[in-house]
């Protein structure tokens, strides 16, 4: 299938799953995983009228997205990777969600620099739901620490991100964000990819990050 295809499938899939759950399906964006992908299948993406994207590393989409931002001033880009406190500032001016702050350095270094002037992106807290060790994110209950360190900072957030571990279902780390959301009155959900997005949307998703489904088979780097 060719991307036009895809989305209108994936589309369909949206609205079906909103529809189950008693949802708008205009309540639920979809935010194309495009990291390591190829550019002719980015502008393909662009041409088909996709305009939010997911990136998982600042320095290769500064070298994606720089120059477009000109030619499609209603992009939306979402920093969806782990943020190394070096990238911070970088990371504030290309991006407009940052779904990844998970540590009390991180809050500190985006306080620090949206004093000093720097544009302040919207934010979520990615929580570690699963809890693994080799992954990025707070631990469910360092949550309230956090972002209580956040409001100490005047660090605005808006919602939760979770990447559910692998070899476990994954509708009941989706249950445990919106329960955390819910509990501490944050609107957003990011959470489902293309294998379980559905699902997530079940849950409450308002974000769903789509990468394989739209794009095909991801294209490692040389």
């Amino acid at each position: 299938m060719d991307i036009n295809s895809r989305i209108a499938e994936i589309s369909d899939r949206i609205k079906q799953a909103a529809l189950a759950a008693s949802r708008s399906a205009d309540s639920i964006t979809l935010v194309a995983v495009s990291k390591v992908q190829p550019e002719d299948r980015i502008e393909d993406a662009l041409t088909a009228g996709l305009r939010v994207f997911g990136e998982n590393r600042v320095q290769e989409a500064q070298g994606r997205w720089a120059t477009r931002r000109a030619i499609y001033p209603d992009l939306k880009l979402h920093l969806i990777g782990p943020l190394q406190s070096n990238k911070v500032e970088d990371a504030m001016a290309l991006f407009d969600v940052i779904e990844t702050v998970d540590r009390p350095k991180l809050v500190e270094t985006l306080a620090k620099l949206a004093g000093a002037g720097n544009k302040l992106p919207k934010l979520l807290v990615q929580v570690n739901t699963g809890e693994e060790e080799q992954k990025a994110g707070v631990a469910p209950r360092d949550l309230p620490a956090l972002l209580n360190l956040c409001a100490a900072h005047g660090l605005p957030i808006e919602g939760l991100m979770c990447i559910p571990p692998e070899n476990e279902e994954p509708a009941m780390h989706f249950a445990l964000l919106a329960k955390l959301a819910q509990r501490h009155g944050l609107g957003v959900l990011s959470m489902g990819m293309s294998g379980d997005f559905e699902a997530a949307i079940k849950f409450g998703a308002t974000h769903v990050r789509v990468g394989s489904a739209l794009f095909g088979t991801r294209v490692s780097p040389a």
